[in-house]
């Protein structure tokens, strides 16, 4: 038998819940339910919470991320099944403990499969809200893809051949002032703060070769 068979939902609006009720009932046949439409309503169910929870997150007397911390504590599963996408209320609940993040944008039978992934331990998620969680945490984009000047890409092949800032300037008859402005602006599109990392790109760009000044 599922550790599953009871389940609190936490939403505002009655066609939410039923909805909500049916994707659980699909997920978890025989499953028994307990609404709630406001945080004041969920109070209750915190004593002696059951072991999922489905809450909403814009309720009438407060953001249902309330009830996550409480909810985790107690030893229930919260997962948020909401109409809200965007990384001001995605993350501020993960970090509140969210064990899943759903949208309100999909048929009962394809919610039912996320939560039912939960007895199998795999975080309920929304498509769209993997792929910005993967976007998120995903690195800056290659500095190779950064465009640089060809006086800024001269700079780049210099330093990273050794020369010192004064060489540089000399080498390409240019104020060290100047060249100074132009590694400060190589690093900045290279996202690199040392010279080491600058020679590293300049490399991997071919940059630095037999050719030398």
């Amino acid at each position: 038998m599922s550790r599953y068979a009871q389940a609190l939902v936490v939403d505002d609006l009655p066609a939410s819940r039923a909805w909500l009720g049916d994707a659980l009932t699909r997920a978890f046949p025989g499953i028994a339910l307990a609404m709630a439409g406001s945080l004041a309503e969920a109070a209750p169910h915190l004593a002696t919470p059951p072991p999922l929870a489905l809450i909403d997150l814009g309720l009438p007397d407060g953001s249902g991320v309330t009830l996550i911390g409480p909810l985790q504590a107690a030893g229930s599963l919260a997962v948020v099944a909401t109409v809200f996408d965007d990384d001001a209320h995605l993350f501020p609940a993960l970090a509140a403990g969210a064990a899943g993040y759903v949208l309100k944008d999909q048929p009962p039978d394809a919610l039912a499969t996320m939560l039912r992934g939960i007895a199998d331990g795999q975080p309920p998620l929304s498509p769209s809200i993997a792929r910005r969680l993967l976007g998120h945490f995903r690195p800056a984009p290659a500095a190779a893809d950064a465009a640089l000047t060809a006086r800024e890409t001269d700079v780049l092949r210099l330093i990273a051949k050794g020369l010192t800032v004064a060489d540089v300037a000399a080498a390409l008859a240019l104020s060290r002032h100047t060249v100074t402005g132009y590694v400060k602006d190589v690093y900045r599109k290279l996202r690199v703060s040392t010279r080491a990392e600058a020679t590293l790109e300049a490399t991997r760009r071919g940059l630095v070769g037999g050719d030398t000044y």
